[in-house]
Formats: C-alpha cells, sequence, structure tokens
C-alpha cells in the first residue's frame, strides 16, 4: 500500500473521504454483484472485535446463540401485514431452484422476526418455556437502491436478538435493557457516544410497537442510526398462533422483542474518529494495537534490529497487546509510516540501530490527544513496555471524550423559531432539539422541507433542562421535546 496520493479533506467532500477511506485502508471492496461488498480482512478483523465484545455481553445478560434459515416462505412475510408492507421494496425473493420453479416464493431474510416466532411457538406451552432469549449472527439482504461500503449495502453481516416473555413488562424491560447494552457497547469500546431514545411511528420498525434507538453524530453532522431494540408487543405472536398456558391456567399470546445492530458499525467508526490522513481506531476495536517498524540500512542492521523487534513484541504481548512487526523489506519506513496511520494503528514503535544501542524506543501515536502526553517520543525501553499497555485505555477515553465535545458542541437546544431551525439544519449544524406536536402531519412537512427527520425522541437523560413548550412546525402545543437531523 504505497500509493502517496493523499485523501480528499473531509470538509471538501465528505463522502468522498469516506469512500476512498474504506478503500484504501483496505476495509472493504466493491463486488461483482449490485449494492454488496467485500470485506477485506483488516476490515473483518475490526468486525470479529465487534462480535466479541458484542457477544460476551449478550451472554451476560442470558442470551444464547442460535441460527435460522437464510431462506423464508414468501406467506409467512405476508402474516404480518405491516412488516411486509415495509419490507416489501427491499425483498429479494428466489422463485426457481434445482431447475424448476418453486411451489411457494421463498424469501432471502431481511430479518427473521416471522420465522423465528413460527419456531419459538412450536417449542413453548406454557409460562415454564419462557422467557426465550436468543440471539443469532447471520447476514441478510434488502435490495437498497442507493448503495455505500458499510453504512448500506444489499448484503450486510449483523446479529439479531429475538426474545419471547409471558408479559409486556417483561418485554418492555428486554427492549431497554438491550437499548443499554448498545450504548455501552458504544461508549465503551467504539468510543462513539451515542443518543438514546424512542422512534416516532413513521420511523418505527415495521410491525412494532415501540422502537428504541442509538443515533450517533458523524463528523459531517449527519445522525447515524447505530442501532435499533424493538418492542414487538404480541403482534408477530398473533399471526403465528405462539400462545402459551399461563400460571393461572388460562392461555395468551406471548410477547416479543427484537434488537440488532450490523457492519454498518464499521462505518460509523470510520466517520466518528477518522481525518484526514486516514482511519483512527480505539485500541479495543483495532486489529492492530501496535505496529513495530523496524529502521535499517545494512544485513547487519536488519539482524539487530529484527532481534529487538521480537523482544518488544513479545513483551507487549504478554500485556494482551495485539502487535504486528512489519518487517517488510519492499517498503522504506517512510511509506510504513504513512500506511500504518491510514489504517488508523493506536501506537506506531519505530526501532533503528541507534535505538538498539542505547536501549530506546521511539513511541508515536496516532493522535495527539492524550492530555500531557508528546504525540512523538523517545524513551527508555524498559519505560516504554511498561508505558504502552498503560497508555492504550488512555488513548481510548480520549477519543471517547473528545467525541462526547464534539456531540455536544453540535448539539442545539431550546430553538423555538422555524426559519431558525431551517438555518440550521441547512448549515448542517448537527442534532437539533425542538417540541414537537406529535403529528405526522407536522413530521412529514418538516422532512419535506428540510430533509431533516426525526431521529428520536430522547430518553430522560438527553432531554434538555427547559422542555420545549411549543411544536416547531405549526406552533401548537409540544407533547414532545424531539431531534432532528439530517441522517444517513
Amino acid at each position: 500500500m504505497a500509493d502517496e496520493k493523499g485523501l480528499t479533506k473531509r470538509a471538501d467532500d465528505f463522502a468522498a473521504w469516506y469512500n476512498e477511506l474504506v478503500l484504501r485502508a483496505e476495509l472493504a471492496d466493491y463486488s461483482p454483484v449490485r449494492g454488496s461488498m467485500v470485506i477485506r480482512p483488516y476490515g473483518y478483523g475490526i468486525w470479529e472485535l465487534m462480535q466479541r465484545g458484542l457477544d460476551d455481553r449478550f451472554k451476560a445478560t442470558g442470551h444464547q446463540n442460535a441460527y435460522f434459515p437464510l431462506l423464508i416462505p414468501q406467506s409467512y412475510l405476508e402474516r404480518e401485514k405491516q412488516h411486509i408492507a415495509g419490507f416489501a421494496p427491499e425483498v429479494a425473493v428466489v422463485t426457481h431452484a434445482g431447475g424448476k420453479e418453486l411451489e411457494e416464493p421463498l424469501v432471502i431474510r431481511p430479518t427473521s422476526e416471522t420465522i423465528i416466532y413460527a419456531m419459538f411457538a412450536k417449542w413453548v406451552q406454557s409460562y415454564r418455556d419462557l422467557p426465550i432469549l436468543m440471539n443469532q449472527w447471520a447476514n441478510v439482504v434488502r435490495w437498497e437502491l442507493r448503495t455505500r461500503l458499510f453504512l448500506r449495502t444489499s448484503e450486510f453481516l449483523w446479529q439479531e436478538g429475538h426474545t419471547a416473555h409471558a408479559t409486556e413488562a417483561e418485554a418492555e424491560e428486554e427492549a431497554r435493557r438491550m437499548l443499554g447494552v448498545y450504548r455501552e457497547f458504544m461508549e465503551t469500546e467504539m468510543a462513539m457516544p451515542p443518543l438514546t431514545g424512542e422512534k416516532t411511528e413513521s420511523e418505527r420498525f415495521a410491525g412494532a410497537v415501540r422502537t428504541y434507538a442509538c443515533e450517533a453524530l458523524m463528523q459531517d453532522n449527519r445522525g447515524l442510526q447505530a442501532g435499533t431494540s424493538h418492542n414487538l408487543g404480541q403482534n408477530f405472536s398473533r399471526q403465528f398462533e405462539f400462545r402459551f398456558q399461563t400460571e393461572a391456567g388460562g392461555e395468551e399470546y406471548a410477547w416479543n422483542t427484537s434488537w440488532g445492530v450490523s457492519t454498518r458499525l464499521v462505518g460509523a467508526l470510520v466517520m466518528t474518529h477518522g481525518d484526514d490522513a486516514g482511519l483512527v481506531l480505539p485500541p479495543a476495536l483495532a486489529p492492530i494495537q501496535v505496529v513495530v517498524v523496524p529502521i535499517y540500512r545494512t544485513e547487519d542492521e536488519r539482524a539487530l534490529v529484527l532481534e529487538k523487534a521480537g523482544t518488544v513484541a513479545n513483551v507487549l504481548r504478554q500485556e494482551r497487546v495485539r502487535v504486528h512487526i512489519d518487517d517488510r523489506d519492499t517498503l522504506k519506513p517512510g511509506p510504513k509510516f504513512y500506511e500504518w496511520e491510514r489504517k488508523g494503528v493506536p501506537v506506531r514503535v519505530e526501532i533503528g540501530p541507534r535505538d538498539v544501542a542505547a536501549q530506546k524506543l521511539t513511541v508515536v501515536f496516532r493522535r495527539d490527544i492524550i492530555p500531557e502526553v508528546p504525540r512523538k517520543e523517545s524513551m527508555d525501553e524498559a519505560v516504554a513496555l511498561m508505558t504502552i499497555p498503560r497508555r492504550l485505555p488512555e488513548y481510548q477515553r480520549a477519543l471517547l471524550e473528545a467525541a462526547i465535545a464534539r456531540r455536544e458542541e453540535h448539539s442545539h437546544r431550546g430553538v423555538t423559531e422555524y426559519g431558525a431551525f431551517r438555518d440550521l439544519i441547512e448549515a448542517a449544524a448537527g442534532f437539533v432539539y425542538t417540541g414537537w406536536c406529535g403529528s405526522a402531519e407536522c413530521e412529514a412537512k418538516v422532512k419535506e422541507e428540510t430533509k431533516a427527520t426525526i431521529r428520536l425522541i430522547p430518553l430522560e437523560e438527553f432531554r434538555s433542562s427547559d422542555r420545549p413548550e411549543r411544536c416547531i412546525a405549526c406552533g401548537s402545543g409540544a407533547a414532545e421535546e424531539v431531534v432532528w437531523a439530517r441522517a444517513y
């Protein structure tokens, strides 16, 4: 990856910067199938770390992994009318197989509620069989018209949790719990601070009673829906006769939830932290946390420096640091530095013959962001090997704090005049908090006139201290405070 051409500047064309970076950092590439992507090893390495972090959290909250079929009978989707109406434009259908036309078309799963709740109905007889707490890691297909690598592709990877409960209160608690799990993961491991709240009816998942979401702010001040959690009520249970005998001896339909995040999170990571030089990866999700770059001219120097590089790498690995030694002879140190900066590796360690002789290491952080710590520093080897594992969490926290500060800087509260609101949206100002009367007409009017949507009705923690009194669109009394933004 010795291409020295710089990336398009974010300020000049954020979309071009993003597309170039995903390709040139070797995260993904376009596939021969329209709208689909090939996730390359470095990008998949990030996704694997995301999977690991999320899967551990799911299991800690009592969920088990399972797997359900990719192909779903078309009649299953048609049973839940809201559901099929919501997905109809995106559904891909298999009509022929084995050289014959199928008796019933099969849908390539856009999501799995229908087939999962049909199976739950087989397995559950009484309240003693509940709750069911399941998750699956899978691929889905949604035939998108406009695609962008990671953010919106026709096929993508995700996890989808599906649960069944004996009461509405348990289902609501589950939906909110998993929203909290997502938020904690995004803050702790992605260093990306989302808002959390409820979606309006027009933005609700097809077939859900309530949809909750994590909404993150990207560097171009557009919102990105990073994860959703749905209280499905009894809608799917009724369609699939998913009933159980209650403790009192009666019969009741089960209450369901579903929740998911996808490889869209990789795109969110790029747009939250990246800069004009390339990726900036938080250490928790960096496939390589430290890259060691040996510097030498002669074969004798090469042997000396590589031996030291191996020693340094082994010590760091014992501290559970993910280390890579870049010992390629085909590239000089400069292009190597350029490549690893492009790939967002948190720490680079440079070792030359003089460093070996002086028992020193040159330690370079990808970003100058840790308070009172220089970006580049020559350190005694023993000190550096103790310091690097300690500073990785500091670097992680600093990225989160910077992202929180940026979100708050671009959040606008107390906006009451429609003209001022429109100006903020037109200027791509970020999150704009206003009052809303609750009418779909006002929501649609604002969307049509500004291309902004209600990203969510914020949960208590994110609400303004002074609740808006008037709807931004019609001026009547506000039923809710909402957050608007243009979004991906």
